[in-house]
């Protein structure tokens, strides 16, 4: 009797422990806190697929780049002393005012409300431009513009990666292109420090992407296009018009 009821207990003991293994792997992806649970509950269905927190963000940190890059690449066209300078900021604005015409089209097609004004940071780093002169606005505007952006181009490429949307996934594409464009030109005026930028990108914390609210169903306001002000003459080409699933969701006819 003794030598059953322990076989019992050991029987019963492996069935316990195999289920106490076992529960968590079954569970995993509907507990809160997991990677599958936090990307469901901040994605919301759309027919170029669903449309995550990151997604939602990309398209915000796309739009506040324009938002003072162009305003700084004008500023560098009109006072800064050298010609290499002058080219970085004209591939500034062109780049950015073309690229700022997807991002307005693809958050019209998604329903995601954009900003219309830089954040405080931003709107500091362009004060702290407009206070600057001669070399030390050079070295400032090379710099500044150099890490601002090296940290989006990190976004880009994560969302890039990650996408399951078709519209993020195309505009992350065109944002790589320009960016990486831009920060050639900003590396090719010797200014920049690499040092520097390299010790802030180890000192800086990822904090998780929230992106904007999900779309509500209502129209989002249409924000006003990012450009430069006034007659500014500027030599770049903007690269090719978005791809016909930007415009009107779903590939051009072939001719």
């Amino acid at each position: 009797m003794r030598r059953v009821n322990g076989t019992a207990l050991i029987i019963a003991a492996l069935v316990a422990t195999l289920g106490a293994i076992a529960f968590p792997v079954w569970s995993y992806a509907d507990r809160s806190s997991t990677g599958p649970a936090n990307l469901a509950a901040g994605s919301v269905a759309t027919r170029w697929g669903p449309l995550s927190a990151a997604d939602r963000d990309l398209l915000v940190k796309v739009r506040l780049a324009g938002l003072w890059e162009i305003p700084a690449g004008q500023q560098a066209v009109e006072r800064a002393p050298t010609e290499a300078v002058k080219e970085a900021g004209d591939h500034l604005i062109v780049g950015h005012t073309d690229l700022d015409r997807r991002t307005r089209a693809v958050a019209a097609q998604l329903g995601v409300e954009l900003p219309n004004q830089p954040t405080d940071q931003q709107q500091g780093w362009l004060d702290e431009l407009s206070a600057a002169s001669g070399e030390t606005y050079q070295r400032k505007f090379a710099n500044l513009l150099r890490a601002s952006h090296g940290k989006v181009f990190s976004v880009i490429a994560q969302v890039r990666d990650s996408t399951r949307n078709s519209l993020i996934r195309q505009l992350a594409t065109d944002s790589n292109q320009t960016v990486l464009d831009h920060i050639t030109m900003l590396e090719a005026t010797g200014l920049v420090d690499f040092d520097g930028i390299a010790n802030g990108a180890a000192s800086t914390a990822t904090a998780s992407p929230t992106g904007p609210p999900p779309p509500s169903g209502a129209t989002p306001p249409e924000p006003s296009p990012a450009g430069p002000e006034g007659d500014v003459s500027t030599t770049s080409r903007p690269s090719p018009g978005p791809p016909g699933e930007i415009n009107t969701g779903r590939p051009e006819p072939q001719m």
